[in-house]
């Protein structure tokens, strides 16, 4: 059975400094991590993607079984390696170094998709990372696009941007071009404003509507997200936490905003509940240990009413 939101992309085994200096093992990967919220929001949730038949690999097959996330449509490589990448953390917030270069998930192409799986999901959801770490890997996300938009499926898009992976200019056509074709695009501020060239919050989503996506979702860190339809552009104030590691805060917005959609939830509540969800990740170390379930959320938002 194909879960209801599928994550395309590359999942990878994390060393997230800490502050001893020592690193803390863990996992990451933005759509895996966002397969992982939505399923602590009680989403059925997938990951599309390909792994090492290695440590590392079965690390991951472990962590999503353990945590509901399907891996009916995850495919151990033996001659190709899981990615990894450490965070380190200073006075200019936290920065990533990747090695992933060669990875499973990076030498993926059309062939390798799952017709069926896509054909059946209510939301396929990627990233521009999905498509930076490859031009093979760029071609199967807008591969699968097609597949679940011709099914009458919905797409979800986090802009993501990551310069070490590629220039700019190349980030921002291919991104620009999965924007056009997607129902829900999820940027955050920073990267909006390199790919764009705009700074104003109400121009970005605009523009990301102009595209052709249905519903924006620009992520403010603590101000907020601003949410912009056809219709409407409106403001969801953040949530007041003691932060100290966002790493996947805006993964966990992602799942959990998906979480709330795909159960018909208007784009304005969704964010809501979203905005409190990954303001409770920010509270611990790591991309997932700190995520939180439904549970968490709701009594979060209850206290805070």
């Amino acid at each position: 059975m194909t879960p209801d939101i599928l994550c395309l992309g590359e999942p990878m085994l994390e060393f997230n400094q800490q502050p001893d200096g020592m690193y803390l093992p863990g996992h990451g990967g933005d759509t895996s991590n966002c397969a992982i919220a939505a399923a602590r929001q009680g989403a059925s949730t997938g990951c599309l993607t390909h792994i090492g038949k290695d440590a590392f690999g079965e690390s991951f097959m472990a962590l999503w079984t353990s945590e509901g996330v399907s891996t009916a449509h995850v495919e151990q490589v033996a001659d190709a390696h899981t990615g990894i990448y450490f965070v380190t953390h200073g006075e200019e917030g936290h920065e990533f170094s990747y090695f992933r270069a060669g990875s499973a998930c990076s030498l993926m192409t059309p062939d390798d998709l799952s017709k069926d799986a896509l054909q059946s999901a209510k939301i396929l959801h990627a990233s521009g990372i999905s498509q930076g770490i490859s031009e093979s890997a760029a071609d199967t996300v807008f591969a699968a696009i097609d597949i679940v938009k011709e099914a009458g499926g919905l797409v979800s898009y986090d802009t993501n941007l990551r310069e070490k992976l590629w220039p700019v200019s190349r980030a921002r056509a291919v991104i620009h071009a999965a924007v056009a074709q997607c129902d829900i695009a999820l940027p955050g501020l920073d990267d909006a404003v390199l790919l764009t060239g705009l700074s104003e919050p109400e121009a970005i989503v605009q523009f990301y509507l102009d595209l052709g996506a249905k519903i924006v979702a620009l992520t403010l860190g603590p101000k907020g997200t601003l949410v912009g339809t056809e219709s409407e552009t409106r403001l969801i104030p953040g949530r007041k936490v003691s932060a100290v590691d966002a790493t996947g805060a805006g993964d966990t917005f992602d799942g959990a905003f998906l979480s709330q959609i795909v159960t018909g939830s208007d784009p304005f509540s969704a964010a809501s509940y979203a905005n409190a969800a990954a303001a409770l990740s920010t509270q611990g170390f790591g991309a997932v240990a700190p995520m939180p379930y439904a549970s968490d959320v709701k009594a979060f938002l209850a206290g805070s009413a």
